[in-house]
Formats: C-alpha cells, structure tokens, sequence
C-alpha cells in the first residue's frame, strides 16, 4: 500500500511539473500584449546575433503594433538598416522612403536617405552590363548631397558618387574596348567619345584618349589621332596612356598637335581656355 501511495504521489509532482511549465509557456506574453520598448529591444537582440532577417521583422511590429509612437519611428529607420545588412535591398528601400516620406524633418531623414543610396549602391557590381541601378544610385546620392550637405553622410555620398560615376565610364570603356579589340572601329569611337565628353572627370577618360588615337590611326584619321594625342599631352602628360599615344603617332611621323575642325578640336579648345578638367 506504501508503494502503492508512493508511486501515486510521484505521478501526481510529475503531473503537476508538467502542467506547470505548460503554464509558463501561457504566461509568454504575445508582441501584441508587450511593451514597444521590449520588442525594439528584442530586435536588437536578434540584430546582435547576426540574424538580420528575423531583427527586421521585430522592428516592423514594432511600427505595427504601435504606430503613432517613437518607438514606432526608431523601429522603422532600424526596419531600414536590418533589411540593409540583411541585403534585402528592395525592403530596405521601402522602410527608408516611407521613413523620409513620414518624418522628412527628423535628423535621422539624413540617414535614411543614405541608407537608400546605399541600397542601389551596393547592387551596382551584381548587375552584369545593366547600368539602371547605377543611375538610380547617382540620383539617391545626389539627393543626400543636395539635401543633407552638413550631414555626416555628404562626405561618404560624395565619394560613391565619384565611385559610381567611374564605374559607368568603366562599362563604356569595356564595351569600347571590346569593339576596337574586334576591329568595330565607328563603334569603339562613339563609345569612348561618350567617356571623353560625358565622363571626363573620371579616372577612364586617358585611356578613352589613348583608345582614340588607336581608332582614328586605324582608320587613317590622322587629325583626330593627333588632336587626342594633343588632349592627353596636355591633361594627363604623367600617364602611361600618353606615353603609348606618343609612340604610336610619333611612330608614324604625327605630332601631338591639334588638327582639323574635328569634335576633338572643339574639346583641344576648351581644354586651353580652362573651362574643362
């Protein structure tokens, strides 16, 4: 009988134990019965694990469950950059316009812009030939720049900007030099024309000079040889691209010296005068 009782006893503790954790699993509180503050922190929490996905969700409960509060204005710059670092770049684009298109005035509209920029940014190497997405990064970094100058992210907006604006002279100068490679020789010109007077801040437009005379000397178009050879003297005098163009024009008796009425010529004239480069 002892035993009997003994072993009843113990069913019923471990009955009870079980019932027991079952209730503090009902005593979780649901996001919608918790504090915003418990929530964001909880993001943090999953942000500082390196589960970026999950972190962006909390915080968008956070602007969810509680919409007309600062935690719901904290939660949604940092919905932004959770989607960001998660490389989610289409959320992360959303979070921060609708961050800008509700708080324009905050201090952090600054940062949601960058973070916006940065979402085409840093798409600019995965998208093969289609430069969409590095235009619509100029355009976002323009904006930080225009409309946040004495914001901590001008200066970085200002140095992606010059980034990407090589990079799109970079494109041009690769299909440019795929086509003079293959002898295409109208098309590589237009191409490099392109770097020259569209991008010629960039770190591309020597080459695209030295491509030029390449071009032109093929085609027996010694006056726009000479007049690239002539820019590229006079602009970029310490570069190896001009030591290449020098060999090759004086290789076949051709000074680097401005000829003709060519387009090149009109570039030679501005560049004289001090109102290009």
């Amino acid at each position: 009988m002892m035993t009997a009782r003994l072993g009843k006893s113990a069913a019923i503790v471990a009955l009870s134990l079980i019932l027991s954790a079952c209730g503090g699993d009902d005593e979780t509180p649901a996001l919608e019965d918790t504090a915003p503050e418990a929530i964001f922190q909880q993001a943090e929490r999953e942000l500082a694990r390196g589960d970026a996905e999950d972190a962006a969700r909390l915080f968008g409960e956070v602007e969810r469950l509680y919409p007309y509060s600062e935690w719901a204005k904290r939660g949604l710059i940092m919905q932004a950059f959770a989607y960001h670092k998660d490389r989610d770049y289409e959320n992360a684009r959303g979070a921060a316009q609708r961050y800008i298109d509700f708080f324009p005035a905050d201090e952090d509209a600054a940062y949601a812009q960058y973070l916006l920029a940065l979402s085409y940014y840093d798409q600019i190497d995965q998208v093969g030939r289609d430069q969409g997405v590095t235009f619509q990064a100029l355009q976002a970094l323009r904006a930080v720049i225009e409309r946040y100058p004495d914001s901590e992210y001008a200066r970085s907006s200002v140095l992606k900007f010059d980034l990407a604006f090589d990079h799109l002279a970079a494109k041009e100068m690769e299909v440019g030099r795929y086509y003079l490679k293959r002898e295409h020789y109208p098309a590589a010109i237009n191409r490099f024309r392109a770097v020259v007077e569209e991008f010629q801040t960039t770190t591309q437009t020597p080459e695209a000079l030295l491509r030029l005379v390449e071009a032109y000397l093929a085609l027996g178009l010694t006056d726009e040889a000479q007049t690239a050879g002539a820019i590229l003297g006079y602009n970029f005098q310490s570069s190896p691209f001009y030591d290449d163009a020098y060999r090759q024009l004086t290789g076949q008796g051709l000074a680097l010296e401005a000829q003709g009425t060519n387009w090149l010529r009109s570039v030679y004239d501005r560049t004289i005068a001090g109102r290009w480069l």
